[in-house]
């Protein structure tokens, strides 16, 4: 299997709407970063429309809201003097249609994850960058810089359109003490009779679709064959065939599990408890658990599966600027701001208020635990991974889903 090849590129459907795609939203990885930055700056109550001929006096983003620093902002604006006005988005797909009707006008700054970006860039919704006016990319992990991480450069004339941020992937923690690491390794895990009634799931359907998509190709032997549309695998673009694999397996699958957790405080608890061995999530809970240990809080021995035998899924945040920001000053404070919250500075700053992990290598101003807890030497299986796409018919999944929950 070449998983790696999957992060050059992806379906080119467009996204369905926010409510057709986010189906399960409440345990979304966001969520645990939303009581970081709560309250900390507030959004606009109404757009603000910048004369093209004003020198930058706002700078507007369109971001997820435990990204926010409060003290880098403040710095940030009175070393340029502007002011930053954030707007929080609980998932990509509403980002998506807020630039769509007109947001290119009212936000200068975007963020993104897995593939949304080319999508983005494809329907001209944000617009080239310049590396060299972001000097702090030279702190990139070699796995994210251009040269390897292609999600975030236009193929055809090799202009880079985006910064990455942070990463992580839906890996499988699980209870070391009672499930073998050999076990632990392989997405067969999740769908084990030998653990029935002690496994979960999250809610989201997107997630537990693509990951069993995964598993079903790989049994299949379809997953390194010729595709319908020529591209490599990806799990987000499966054959009918394949989806019917994967209804049969989440079938399977519903016996098996204790619930399906709407949130990773609810994960932490089962997990912590013993009633749940192991659960895919994005690791945030793993690292809750592997802090509690630490403290001596708990005698349980926890360990995350970043990336299955088979192949996993993962994530790549980043920051855009949108097509609306013109050559000249605003693209200067856009690409200034940008370089300061990749600074491997504040990026310590952002792991260790945020729980992600890096995508600038930040081990020199990190301890050895912090190392092992934000993954600082695992960058690596990242190409491992599928990256975050938008399904390639929703309907098909959502059919698939709602077929599963009524059998």
């Amino acid at each position: 299997m070449t998983p790696h090849v999957t992060i050059a590129a992806s379906s080119e459907t467009p996204a369905a709407p926010e409510g057709a795609a986010s189906a399960g939203s409440s345990v979304a990885r966001r969520d645990v970063l939303k009581t970081i930055a709560a309250g900390a700056l507030a959004a606009l109550a109404t757009p603000y429309i910048r004369p093209a001929s004003a020198a930058p006096s706002q700078l507007r983003a369109l971001m997820w809201e435990g990204y926010l620093l409060p003290e880098v902002i403040a710095a940030f604006e009175e070393k340029h003097g502007v002011k930053f006005t954030p707007t929080f988005f609980d998932g990509n797909s509403e980002a998506y249609n807020k630039l769509r009707v007109g947001g290119t006008r009212d936000f200068d700054l975007v963020q993104a994850d897995g593939f949304w970006p080319s999508l983005y860039y494809r329907e001209k919704l944000i617009r080239t960058v310049d590396y060299a006016k972001i000097p702090a990319t030279q702190h990139l992990f070699p796995v994210f810089k251009p040269a390897e991480f292609k999600l975030l450069t236009d193929a055809a004339t090799g202009v880079d359109f985006g910064v990455p941020f942070c990463w992580g992937s839906y890996g499988t923690t699980y209870n070391a003490d009672v499930v073998p690491a050999e076990k632990a390794a392989s997405i067969e895990l999740l769908f084990d009779p030998a653990y029935a009634g002690r496994l979960s799931t999250s809610a989201r359907f997107e997630e537990n679709i693509a990951l069993a998509g995964i598993l079903v190709a790989t049994r299949m032997g379809t997953i390194d064959k010729p595709r319908p549309n020529g591209k490599p695998f990806n799990p987000y673009d499966l054959t009918d065939e394949e989806l019917a694999g994967v209804e049969k397996l989440l079938i399977e699958q519903k016996p098996l599990l204790l619930t399906r957790y709407q949130d990773n405080p609810t994960l932490a608890q089962l997990l912590e408890s013993g009633a749940v061995v192991a659960a895919p999530e994005f690791a945030q809970t793993y690292r809750l658990l592997l802090a509690k240990k630490a403290k001596g809080e708990i005698d349980t021995t926890f360990a995350h599966t970043l990336v299955p035998k088979e192949g996993g899924l993962g994530w790549v945040d980043t920051w855009l600027v949108s097509s609306g920001v013109p050559d000249g000053p605003m693209l200067d404070v856009c690409q200034s701001f940008i370089d300061t919250m990749i600074t491997p500075e504040t990026m310590k700053k952002v792991a260790l208020a945020s729980g992600c992990s890096t995508t600038i290598d930040i081990r020199s101003l990190s301890t050895p635990e912090e190392q092992a807890l934000y993954l600082m030497d695992r960058t690596g299986e990242l190409s491992k991974m599928y990256m975050f796409d938008q399904p390639s018919s929703t309907e098909k999944w959502e059919r698939v889903w709602s077929r599963m929950q009524a059998a």
